[in-house]
């Protein structure tokens, strides 16, 4: 593992335009961001016994998502939320710019991908899911994954990855368009697999507490290791992430990967 990726995913000021719920228990759902140029709906997707929509319905009454609405499910790391073809592993696809980004780089086989967005407690009220009044909002790491192998050929992509949003003809004709595949387990801590999802702790969030979102509380030493698209983040509040761009790469040191270990065994007990 040479480079951490964190990978800004799920429904944000511009798309979707409400935050991803923590619920009660402590999952952290993303909510993948609409798509009218793939099939998979967000009634399609389920998780504990309802669907995506109503989910977003009752969070947010006056949604402009409609029942109708496609979904680009990318990350796709959470295995129970729809039905899986045969052979089915966890995957992320990235194109154009970003992808381009990800290149220069040099990001491949090994390296890891950690998965943040934009989040805020929840809780049932009278049987509805509902935003905690007050709640801070913040930037969380929700899932990961480590790079298995990376398709770049649509004649290469297997047929559990068929109904993938970046397998499309569009994309493809593009000619920077990948899916990253994720590797069996993940090498850090091979009792894990290679990709999952993250439940709610204190070591995953990014947000220093009372803070805008983008106001990180990150470690010491990260001051000392560039991260791109962040070179001039370090300011008197903290770390305060770019506003622009899906992609922030780093080196993975000693110190990096230890803190890395950390956060993700916080979030998998």
């Amino acid at each position: 593992m040479k480079k951490i990726i964190l990978s800004r995913k799920g429904f944000d000021a511009s798309y979707g335009k409400i935050p991803s719920p923590i619920l009660p228990d402590g999952t952290l759902l993303s909510l993948p961001i609409p798509d009218k140029a793939v099939n998979c709906k967000f009634t399609d997707l389920q998780y504990d016994g309802e669907n995506y929509f109503n989910k977003i319905r009752s969070l947010s009454p006056r949604t402009k998502i409609k029942e109708a609405y496609s979904c680009h499910l990318d990350p796709d790391i959470r295995p129970e939320v729809i039905e899986r073809s045969v052979g089915w592993k966890p995957s992320f696809g990235q194109e154009g710019a970003a992808f381009s980004h990800l290149q220069n780089q040099k990001v491949g086989e090994g390296d890891l991908f950690l998965f943040f967005g934009w989040f805020r407690q929840t809780e049932l009220s009278d049987g509805r899911l509902r935003y905690v009044r007050d709640a801070q909002d913040l930037h969380i790491i929700y899932g990961y994954l480590q790079v298995g192998y990376i398709i770049t050929r649509e004649e290469d992509v297997p047929e559990w990855l068929a109904g993938h949003p970046h397998n499309t003809a569009e994309r493809w004709k593009r000619d920077r368009n990948a899916i990253y595949v994720a590797a069996e387990r993940l090498t850090i801590q091979p009792e894990l697999p290679g990709a999952g999802c993250l439940t709610k702790s204190d070591r995953l969030v990014l947000t220093k507490k009372g803070c805008p979102r983008r106001v990180w509380n990150l470690p010491d030493f990260m001051r000392e290791i560039p991260m791109t698209y962040n070179a001039n983040a370090w300011q008197d509040e903290g770390f305060v992430s770019a506003a622009r761009g899906q992609e922030f790469v780093f080196d993975a040191n000693e110190d990096v990967i230890d803190w890395v270990k950390e956060m993700i065994r916080s979030g998998s007990k």
